[in-house]
Order: structure tokens, then C-alpha cells, then sequence
């Protein structure tokens, strides 16, 4: 069957690897140290996806500017300590390296710091897979084009030979933004009915559907 995606990018953190309920929970955790108001679940979960600072200016947007530095500090206190105990979603090494071998370039485009993302890919591995990178504090943060565009600009790849797959709605905007198509997968932050409203080519509910939509379609 004739390729019909040359380059596909995945977001990281409730893409690829399990860690809504860890970034959620640190967000919370970081407003109970320092005796700020708590985010609901949802509030803490929907701004995973943008950078740092940016996803707790959401979070908790009545944050006095003299404490935003102490609620950094304590968020990446709490997430530091379960970093390493983070899995990627089953199957998704599996299918992402079928994705390499078939000849597939691929990109992460994350909300993540440089370096936290590198840590994570050499924790699970994953280092050797993808052939650029984008993260929230190499250009800007989602759901602005801007990451998609550099990728593209870098591997020598076009809007319309190109693929986003993110469990995010900021994922599936910066896609929307960029001309490029998208799949949500359901299995992360956003509810799938914020995700269908944003209109993707499909939405899957995990890494064995998103193998056998990748074999039939990519």
C-alpha cells in the first residue's frame, strides 16, 4: 500500500507514556505545600500538554507572582520523585518502532522541558526512535504551530504528508493550526468529547488500535 504519512509526531505525556495522574497530581500536590487553592482533577489534568509555566498560570490563576517561583519548585518536587516510575502505554515501543522500520520519520512534540523529556526517553528507551524534537522551552508552546512547522521545516516534510497524535485538545488545535491531520487518542488527559469536537481523523482508545489504524491507513 502506497505510504500515506511520511513524517508522524506524538505528543509524550498521555500519548506515550502513563502520566496524567502523575502531572495532575503534582500540580495539586505543589497547591497543598504551599496552602494555595487545590485545582479540581479536571483543571489539573486539562493543562497537561502546555509548558510549565504556562499550565500553571491555568491551573491556578489567582497565583501571587512572588510565589509562582515555590510552585514550580514544588511541582517538579513531586514529579521528580515518580519520574522513573512512569510506564510508557502498552504496546506503544512496539508500535512506534514498526512505524521506524516501515521507514516512517518520527518527531515528539511535547509540552516538557528539553531535558525532561530526554531523561524520560533514555528511562524508557526511547531515545533512538524519533529523528527531532520539539519542546515547550525550544519554541512555543501549544497550541500554537509552531512546533509541528519547525519538525516539518527540519525533516524536509509538508503539511499534507504529515500526522499529529495527541490525547489533548491543545494537540489537536496546534494540528488543527498547522494544516496538519490528527488522531486523539482517548487514553490521556482530555475527555473524548472535548477531543471529537476538534473533529480528528479518528479517535483511538490505545496503542493496539492505533497499530492496526497505522497498518490499514498510515
Amino acid at each position: 500500500m502506497v505510504k500515506r504519512y511520511d513524517l508522524i509526531v506524538f505528543d509524550w505525556d498521555g500519548t506515550v507514556m502513563d502520566s496524567t495522574a502523575v502531572i495532575a497530581g503534582s500540580i495539586q500536590a505543589a497547591c497543598r505545600d504551599l496552602g494555595l487553592p487545590i485545582p479540581a482533577d479536571e483543571t489539573a489534568r486539562h493543562v497537561i500538554g502546555l509548558g510549565l509555566d504556562e499550565a500553571l498560570r491555568h491551573a491556578v490563576p489567582d497565583l501571587p507572582e512572588h510565589q509562582r517561583g515555590d510552585l514550580v519548585e514544588r511541582y517538579r518536587h513531586h514529579f521528580l520523585a515518580q519520574e522513573n516510575a512512569m510506564p510508557l502505554f502498552a504496546q506503544a515501543q512496539e508500535t512506534i518502532a514498526e512505524l521506524r522500520t516501515a521507514g516512517h520519520s518520527l518527531a515528539v512534540a511535547t509540552g516538557k522541558s528539553r531535558h525532561g523529556l530526554q531523561r524520560a526517553m533514555q528511562a524508557s528507551g526511547m531515545q533512538s526512535y524519533f529523528h527531532a524534537i520539539r519542546t515547550a522551552d525550544m519554541t512555543f508552546s501549544k497550541p500554537h504551530p509552531a512546533m509541528l512547522l519547525e519538525i516539518m521545516d527540519e525533516l524536509g516534510v509538508i503539511p499534507q504528508r504529515t500526522l499529529m497524535v495527541g490525547d489533548t485538545t491543545h494537540d489537536l488545535q496546534m494540528a488543527l493550526n498547522a494544516g496538519v491531520d490528527a488522531i486523539g487518542m482517548t487514553h490521556g488527559a482530555h475527555p473524548e468529547d472535548q477531543l471529537r469536537a476538534l473533529q480528528p481523523l479518528a479517535l483511538l482508545h490505545d496503542f493496539v488500535e492505533l497499530r492496526t489504524w497505522f497498518r490499514q491507513y498510515a
